[in-house]
C-alpha cells in the first residue's frame, strides 16, 4: 500500500500548479492533505476511483486538511476533543489501522503560540496512544517541527525559532517515545539534505535550504512493514514538497 501526504498550502492554488497530474502519478491508496485553506465545495479534485472528504476551519481561507481515498475507511472522525475549530485532524478507521492526517500548529513568530502548541502536542499525543491501543496508528503531515539538527539546512542559526525550539523538539521526542517511529528516519537515520519544506524567500528551494517538517509515524509495530519511505522534492506546487512510504498493510 502506498501512502502520500502534502500540504498543499491552499488547494485551490495548488490545483493551478499540476496537483492533479502530481497525485496520479504518486498513485497512492491513501492521500493526507495539509493546509487546504477552503471551504466546502469550493474545490474539489474529482480523481476516479477515489472518495474526497474535507476539514476546514472556521475561519475562511486557514488551515484545513482533507482525505483522498481509493479504500472506503470503515468511519471518519473529524478534529479531537478540545481542538475543534481548525480543521486540523482527520481521523479514518481502515479496520486493521487508523490513519490520521494532521497539520500540526506552527508556534508563530517569537514563539507567540507556543502554550497551545505544548497543549496541542499533550492532547494530540494522547489520542493517538488511546488509539494504539485498539490497533496500529498512522500519522501524516505537517508537524511544524524538524526534530533533529540533520533536519534542517542551518540549525545554528534557527534554534529557538518557530520549528526549531527546544519546546517543539522535544515534544516530537515524547511522541515517538510513546511507542512510534520516525519511518524516513528508521529506514535513513544518517541521510542529509532531506527536507519537505522551504521558504518562499532566498531562492531557498534552488538552494535546498530547507527543513523537514513533514512526517509520516507510525506504530513502532509497524515499523519494520515500512518498504519504502520517500520525500518527494522534484514535485512543484507548494512550498512543501509530498512524502510517501511504501508498507505492508491491507485495509479490512
Amino acid at each position: 500500500m502506498r501512502l502520500v501526504s502534502w500540504n498543499v498550502n491552499g488547494l485551490r492554488a495548488c490545483l493551478k500548479k499540476g496537483f492533479a497530474e502530481s497525485i496520479m502519478a504518486l498513485d497512492a491508496d491513501i492521500i493526507g492533505l495539509q493546509e487546504t485553506k477552503m471551504q466546502p465545495g469550493q474545490a474539489s479534485v474529482d480523481f476516479p476511483d477515489y472518495e474526497e472528504h474535507y476539514n476546514s476551519a472556521e475561519r475562511k481561507g486557514y488551515s484545513g486538511t482533507a482525505l483522498i481515498t481509493r479504500i472506503k475507511p470503515r468511519s471518519i472522525v473529524f478534529n479531537f476533543e478540545g481542538h475543534t475549530d481548525e480543521g486540523r485532524a482527520i481521523i479514518a478507521d481502515y479496520g486493521s489501522f487508523y490513519f490520521i492526517t494532521v497539520y500540526v500548529p506552527n508556534a508563530k513568530d517569537g514563539l507567540l503560540r507556543i502554550d497551545y502548541r505544548m497543549e496541542w502536542e499533550d492532547d494530540f499525543r494522547a489520542l493517538v496512544q488511546k488509539l494504539d491501543k485498539e490497533k496500529p496508528v498512522i500519522i501524516c503531515g505537517d508537524m511544524n517541527v524538524a526534530h533533529e539538527e540533520i533536519d534542517l539546512k542551518n540549525p545554528k542559526s534557527n534554534r529557538g525559532n518557530a520549528g526549531f525550539s527546544d519546546e517543539e523538539r522535544g515534544k516530537m521526542t515524547e511522541l515517538l517515545g510513546a511507542g512510534f517511529t520516525d519511518t524516513f528516519r528508521h529506514l535513513y537515520p544518517d541521510v542529509t539534505g532531506a527536507y519537505s519544506w522551504w521558504s518562499y524567500r532566498f531562492n531557498a528551494r534552488k538552494n535546498n535550504a530547507g527543513w523537514r517538517i513533514d512526517y509520516f509515524i507510525v506504530s513502532n509495530r509497524l515499523a519494520d512493514k515500512i518498504k519504502e519511505a520517500k520525500i518527494h522534492s522534484e514535485i512543484m506546487g507548494s512550498d512543501h514538497c509530498p512524502v510517501s512510504i511504501d508498507i505492508d498493510i491491507e485495509a479490512c
